[in-house]
C-alpha cells in the first residue's frame, strides 16, 4: 500500500485481512514527541488510506516508554518567536481531521503515556483501547504551559464524554488511568499490556457501542442552551482558583467552548485561533521556560546510578519521618531512629496514612510498610548506603551525632543533613571524610514539596554530588544544588518575605489583607497562613538564624506566641486560629484602606535577595534559581521566578523602587550587590538547555 514512500517516524505494516498498523517511533528519540516532520509523514500516511480504503488501521507507539509525550514543545517555542503557531496548529488540525474523516474504522491502541498532542491523535480514531496497567497515564495538559489544547481536544473530547466531564479534565490537566479512562468513556476497552494489539484487532472488527445514556449526555450538555449555562457556572468556579490576568489560559479555553457550535471545522478554527494568541502571552512563555527548567533539574545527576538501597534517617519528628516515608514509599530500604519507640511510632502511623492514599491494593500498602522500620539503636547505619541526619537545628547537637554515625560506616557511604540553614563549614568539623558529607534539605510538606536543595561544600567530592542528585530522582524530586551558606537559597529568599510580613502584621496590618494581596502578586498561599503553616518555632529559629546574615530583625510579638504554645497550624492557634486543618480569617473592616505599597513591601526583599543569591554564587545560574524559588516557595509560576519577573519589570525601575523604600523604612530595603549581573540583561525567554548540569 505505501510502495514508494519512505517514513523516518511511522513504521507501516498490513496483514493478509487487510488491516494496517501504523506504528509510531519518531527517530533519535528515546520517547515521541509529536513535530512537524511525524505530523508531515502522518499526512501523507492518512492521504494514502483515503484512496486505498483498508479493512482497518491501528495506531500504536512502537516506544516502550509509552504512546506519546505530546507536541514538540521546542518546535512551540520557536513557532511562536516566528509568529507562526496559527499555521502550524491548523495543520496538524487538518492532519487528524483527515484521519478523524477515514472512511474505515480506525482504533488507537494506548500504552505508557499519552499526553496533549498524543491525547489529541487517539481522539482523532473511532475507538480507542487502553493496557490495564500503572504506566497509562492519558491528559491533555496543554493548560500547565500557558495555553490549552489546539488540535481538536476542545473540539472532541466534549462531545464524547460530555462537557461536564471534559472541561475539569482540560481546565486542570488532570492525567487519567487506563480504568478510569474507561469509566468515563475516554477509552472504550483495556487489556493486558501483552494483549494490547491483539485486542485492538478484535475491537476493529466488533466496535464497542457507546452507550445510549452517554451519548444523550454528551449531546445535551454542547447543545446552544447547556453551553450557554454551564460556560458562566464553570468560568466562577474556574475564577475562584485563579486569576484571570496571571492565567488566561483556562479562561479561554471555556469561551472556545462556549462559542464552538456544532459544526466541527467552526470549534477548529475558535480554537486555533484562541492558542495562536495565547502562545504570545507572557504567562506562556514563562510557563514553557519552567517547563524545560522543570526537565533540566529532572536529568540532573544522568543516568548515574545512585549506589543506594538503604537509607537510615536519625530523627522522627515531622521532617525525619516524612523523608523516610517517602524513601520506603519510593523503593528504598529504610530504616528509622530515634530516641525511644514513642518518638517513632507517630512518623510510622503518618507513613500508613499517605501509602493507604497514594496506593491502591492493601498489598501494596503492606510491601511499602515493610521496607519502613523502627531502629532505636540505630544497627541500621552500619548498612546503610546513605544515612540522612534529621534532627533540631544545633550545630554542636548534629556534630555530636556524626560523631557516633561516621565510624560505623564501611566504604563510601554519603552522609547527608536536612538542615534548613545551618551553613555546612560549621557541620562538618571533626568529620573524617567531609568529602562524603552534604546537606539534602527537603521541604515541607515532604511528599507535596517537590524540591531537594543539595547542598555543598568546598570539599565535596563531586562523585558524590551526582550520587545525591541521582538519589533525588529515584525518588521523584527535582534537585537543586546550592552553597552551604546560611539559609541555602530558598529560605534565604523567603525569610526577608515572611519576616516583611510578620512585620507589617505587628504594625497592624490586618493578616487577611496580607495574604491578600500576596495572592494577588499570584504566591500559592498568603505568608500570614503560611508562616502559621510552616510553623512560628520554624520561623523564629530559621529567621534568628538568618536574620544577622540578612541584615533583618526578627519581629516583635513571634517569640511570645512561640512560648504561650501557639506555633500556627499543628497548635490549632498561631497568628490565625485553625479548625479542621483551615485558617479561620477574621474579616476586615470594609472601610480598612491597606497601604499602597503594601505588595512592594513584602515582594521586593525576595527579589533583592533573589539578586544577591545570584551574585553570591548561591546557584550557578540564573535559571537554576528561579527553578528553585518556584518549586521551593511557589513563587508565581507565571511571572517566572524572581530573576524573570525583575527582567520583565525592569531592572532598573525595581532597583529605584527599592531606594525610595530604604529611604522610608529603612536600611533593609537597600539594593544588594547585584543589580549590574550580566544575567539581568538577558531577555530570559530562551529555552533553558535541559542537558546543562
Amino acid at each position: 500500500m505505501f510502495e514508494g514512500l519512505r517514513f523516518n517516524h511511522w513504521k507501516t505494516s498490513e496483514s493478509d485481512d487487510g488491516i494496517v498498523t501504523l506504528a509510531l517511533d519518531r527517530a533519535g528519540s528515546g520517547v515521541n514527541a509529536i513535530s512537524r516532520a511525524v505530523l508531515d509523514e502522518l499526512e501523507q500516511i492518512v492521504e494514502r488510506l483515503a484512496i486505498e480504503k483498508p479493512a482497518g488501521v491501528i495506531i500504536h507507539s512502537a516506544k516502550p516508554s509509552g504512546f506519546a509525550v505530546g507536541a514538540d514543545i521546542k518546535a512551540f517555542v520557536e513557532y511562536a518567536k516566528h509568529d507562526t503557531v496559527l499555521e502550524n496548529i491548523e495543520h496538524g488540525q487538518r492532519v487528524y481531521e483527515s484521519l478523524a474523516r477515514l472512511p474505515c474504522p480506525t482504533v488507537a491502541a494506548i500504552h505508557g503515556a499519552c499526553m496533549g498532542g498524543g491525547t489529541e491523535l487517539v481522539l482523532a480514531c473511532r475507538q480507542r483501547i487502553a493496557a490495564d496497567d500503572d504506566k497509562t497515564r492519558i491528559a491533555l495538559p496543554e493548560v500547565m504551559l500557558g495555553i490549552h489544547p489546539g488540535w481538536g481536544g476542545t473540539a472532541r473530547l466534549p462531545r464524547l464524554i460530555g462537557a461536564t466531564e471534559a472541561l475539569p479534565l482540560m481546565l486542570t490537566g488532570k492525567s487519567l488511568s487506563a480504568k478510569r479512562a474507561l469509566a468515563l468513556g475516554v477509552i472504550d476497552r483495556v487489556a493486558r499490556p501483552e494483549e494490547l494489539l491483539v485486542e485492538a484487532r478484535l475491537l476493529l472488527r466488533r466496535p464497542q457501542p457507546h452507550p445510549f445514556a452517554r451519548r444523550a449526555k454528551a449531546w445535551a450538555s454542547n447543545t446552544w442552551l447547556a453551553r450557554q449555562i454551564l460556560a458562566p457556572m464553570v468560568y466562577k468556579q474556574t475564577a475562584a482558583k485563579v486569576r484571570k490576568e496571571h492565567y488566561p489560559a483556562p479562561f479561554a479555553m471555556i469561551e472556545v467552548w462556549k462559542r464552538g457550535g456544532s459544526n466541527i471545522q467552526q470549534r477548529l478554527k475558535l480554537e486555533a485561533r484562541s492558542v495562536a494568541k495565547l502562545a504570545k502571552t507572557p504567562t506562556a512563555q514563562n510557563l514553557i521556560r519552567i517547563f524545560f527548567l522543570q526537565e533540566r533539574l529532572k536529568g540532573q545527576g544522568g543516568g548515574t546510578d545512585p549506589g543506594i538501597k538503604h537509607v537510615h534517617v536519625v530523627g522522627a519528628g515531622v521532617m525525619g519521618g516524612d523523608i523516610a516515608a517517602w524513601a520506603a514509599f519510593k523503593g528504598f530500604d529504610v530504616t528509622l531512629q530515634d530516641r525511644e519507640m514513642k518518638y517513632i511510632q507517630p512518623a510510622l502511623d503518618r507513613a500508613r496514612q499517605l501509602y493507604e492514599k497514594k496506593l491502591k491494593t492493601p498489598e501494596k500498602v503492606e510491601a511499602t510498610v515493610r521496607r519502613l522500620r523502627a531502629d532505636v539503636d540505630g544497627k541500621g547505619i552500619a548498612n546503610a548506603d546513605l544515612a540522612i541526619e534529621a534532627i533540631y537545628e544545633n550545630a554542636a547537637a548534629k556534630r555530636e551525632l556524626y560523631g557516633t554515625i561516621e565510624p560505623q560506616f564501611q566504604a563510601d557511604e554519603i552522609l547527608a543533613s536536612n538542615t534548613s540553614s545551618i551553613p555546612l563549614d560549621q557541620l562538618r568539623e571533626g568529620l573524617k571524610a567531609p568529602q562524603r558529607f552534604l546537606g539534602l534539605h527537603f521541604f515541607n510538606p515532604v511528599a507535596q514539596m517537590p524540591l531537594v536543595e543539595v547542598v555543598r561544600h568546598d570539599q565535596l567530592d563531586p562523585a558524590i554530588e551526582k550520587r545525591a542528585l541521582a538519589f533525588c530522582k529515584a525518588i521523584g524530586k527535582l534537585p537543586v544544588v546550592v552553597k552551604g551558606t546560611p539559609g541555602f537559597l530558598v529560605n534565604r529568599i523567603l525569610m526577608p518575605y515572611l519576616l516583611e510580613a510578620m512585620r507589617l502584621y505587628s504594625e497592624g496590618v490586618p493578616g487577611p489583607v496580607l495574604d491578600r494581596e500576596a495572592k494577588k502578586f499570584g504566591m500559592p498561599m498568603g505568608p500570614i497562613e503560611l508562616a502559621d503553616t510552616v510553623g512560628l518555632d520554624v520561623c523564629a529559629s530559621v529567621g534568628k538564624e538568618l536574620a544577622p546574615f540578612l541584615g533583618l530583625e526578627v519581629p516583635p510579638g513571634l517569640d511570645d506566641k512561640v512560648a504561650a504554645g501557639k506555633r500556627g497550624k499543628k497548635d490549632g492557634q498561631g497568628l490565625y486560629i485553625w479548625q479542621d486543618g483551615k485558617p479561620q480569617k477574621p474579616e476586615v473592616d470594609k472601610d480598612y484602606m491597606p497601604p499602597p505599597d503594601l505588595q512592594e513591601r513584602m515582594i521586593l526583599p525576595m527579589v533583592n535577595e533573589a539578586i544577591a543569591c545570584l551574585a553570591d554564587g548561591v546557584v550557578d545560574d540564573a535559571d537554576l534559581l528561579d527553578a528553585g524559588v518556584i518549586f521551593g516557595t511557589g513563587f508565581a509560576p507565571f511571572r517566572g521566578g524572581p530573576i524573570q519577573y525583575a527582567r520583565s519589570e525592569g531592572v532598573d525601575k525595581l532597583k529605584a523602587r527599592l531606594e525610595q523604600l530604604a529611604q522610608r523604612y529603612g536600611e533593609r530595603f537597600s539594593p544588594k550587590n547585584g543589580w549590574d549581573h550580566p544575567a539581568l540583561a538577558q531577555s530570559g525567554f530562551d529555552i533553558p538547555d535541559a542537558s546543562a548540569s
